[in-house]
């Protein structure tokens, strides 16, 4: 019987999937019971109270999956840590069940996918119950020039839940950050292309983790570029997000970027999680990016620093290129192949099956589908579609130049580092276009309650490196907080 609600929100709040698995395998919990707390607290603090709307859309048939994954639990064993735990997915990633996936667009929004992604997929094969499809901002963030962090047309805005309407809940996987930061899933997939994962992790006091593009399949995401997309977790701890990674990467053998991982990847990446990770490690900090902080965050990043020192890190100073900009022209040029091929192979009974088709259906109802613009939409659709031009070929060589050897990898081959610190998500740009791997850690608030995050950056399958190295950071400083939305 399921347990008064009171009762059962204290006992969800702040609680890892570590401690989920044992409240279940001690019998003080089942998953269905977990299920539906969640959806109460969906309901309390999602629609109701600071309505943060970030959930999109649930799982019909949650509670009977989670009844199914308990009676599994009984007869076979839990299959690993992610058995029973619900789980919410960004709604630009395919799930093959009664979800529609509609990247947050109301042209998709009778769009249902034939088949799980790659990354869902995994996700049931570990026993998760994906609860349900997390609101985004429209298209990835991918179809105007001034759409604000999460906003969709089929699924309105996003709220931060440490400053509802007050602070950014950041993009564009806004929803799958929102909803776990407010306890209302264990974790989130996320994906990203340019610091959609590291932004809303950092401002609503989450660890995120960008993986190298290769790692995780790309398959069944609604795609942005076939160069810098990638899926990845969004979690309240470290180790959350670490069991989470170790359940969808690998090889996927309809996703040939993902053959690079081959010795690479790790079913379990909680086994690089150590406390006293920093010890001896040499890290490297671009200070000329601190010095664009204004005085609070530059504040909170000196504390980050210092902890890194306490912990027995050495800091060397690096020479790094200039923040750039999250958009780059590849990415026009990029999409439209891209999408063409997504949109080409859902059902009829979809208005759309074109990035042009797309762009006339927008401007049919300008009111419901328009309140920003389509600005990145039509740039694209005017380009060829072959990724031929010029422009593109040495604009994309150029970036893959400016951000692995004159960028990441100079910085750490030339001061002798394993890793590099970053304010926030500052480095988000050139390790998306290098494809390289993030992993950010919450390292404060400001005198207004806004979320502050760190981020741990390197080469290209450093993921074990950089998830030591956020553990130790993470358990020395303890800085994160849960937000006060009750």
């Amino acid at each position: 019987m399921f347990k008064p609600i009171p009762a059962i929100n204290s006992l969800i709040e702040e609680t890892t999937i570590k401690q989920f698995q044992e409240m279940m395998r001690s019998g003080q919990l089942t998953s269905r019971d977990l299920a539906k707390a969640y959806i109460h607290r969906i309901a309390l603090y999602d629609r109701g109270g600071p309505a943060l709307n970030s959930v999109l859309e649930l799982n019909p048939e949650a509670l009977f999956i989670a009844e199914a994954l308990d009676v599994d639990r009984i007869r076979k064993g839990p299959r690993g840590p992610l058995h029973g735990i619900p789980i919410l997915v960004k709604d630009n990633i395919d799930t093959g069940d009664m979800m529609h996936t509609s990247a947050g667009s109301l042209a998709l929004v009778d769009s249902y996918a034939p088949e799980d992604s790659f990354v869902v997929k995994k996700l049931r094969e570990a026993g998760a119950l994906i609860l349900g499809k997390a609101n985004m901002t429209e298209w990835a963030n991918f179809m105007t020039d001034n759409m604000p962090n999460g906003y969709s047309s089929r699924g309105g805005q996003v709220l931060n839940p440490y400053g509802p309407g007050v602070h950014d809940v950041g993009g564009s996987s806004s929803g799958s950050g929102a909803a776990v930061a407010a306890n209302l899933a264990s974790a989130s997939i996320g994906t990203e292309t340019s610091g959609s994962i590291l932004n809303p992790a950092c401002n609503n006091s989450l660890v995120g983790i960008k993986p190298t593009v290769g790692l995780v399949s790309r398959r069944g995401v609604i795609p942005i570029s076939h160069v810098q997309d990638t899926p990845g977790p969004l979690a309240r701890t470290v180790e959350d997000a670490a069991i989470l990674l170790g359940a969808i990467a690998g090889i996927d053998e309809q996703d040939v970027a993902t053959y690079s991982s081959e010795g690479r990847a790790y079913g379990d990446y909680t086994q690089f999680l150590d406390k006293d990770g920093l010890k001896g490690a040499r890290i490297g900090i671009a200070s000329s990016f601190a010095e664009r902080l204004g005085d609070e965050y530059r504040g909170i990043f000196a504390a980050a620093e210092q902890a890194l020192k306490d912990a027995g890190a050495c800091l060397v100073d690096v020479d790094m290129p200039r923040p750039q900009p999250w958009q780059s022209l590849s990415l026009v040029y990029e999409f439209k192949p891209a999408i063409n091929k997504y949109l080409a192979r859902l059902s009829p009974g979809v208005p759309v099956h074109s990035l042009k088709e797309l762009v006339e259906f927008n401007e049919s109802d300008p009111d419901r589908m328009l309140k920003y613009g389509q600005t990145i939409l039509i740039q694209s659709e005017q380009t060829s579609g072959t990724l031929t031009e010029t422009e593109y070929i040495l604009g994309r060589a150029r970036e893959e130049e400016e951000s692995r050897e004159k960028g990441i990898g100079r910085a750490l081959n030339q001061n002798n580092v394993e890793a590099l610190f970053f304010p926030n998500l500052m480095n988000a740009a050139i390790s998306a276009r290098a494809g390289y791997p993030s992993v950010s850690v919450p390292a404060g608030y400001t005198e207004a309650g806004r979320p502050v995050g760190v981020t741990f950056a390197g080469r290209a399958y450093s993921e074990p490196v950089l998830i030591r190295f956020a553990y130790a950071f993470e358990q020395a400083t303890k800085a994160r907080k849960a937000p006060a939305i009750v």
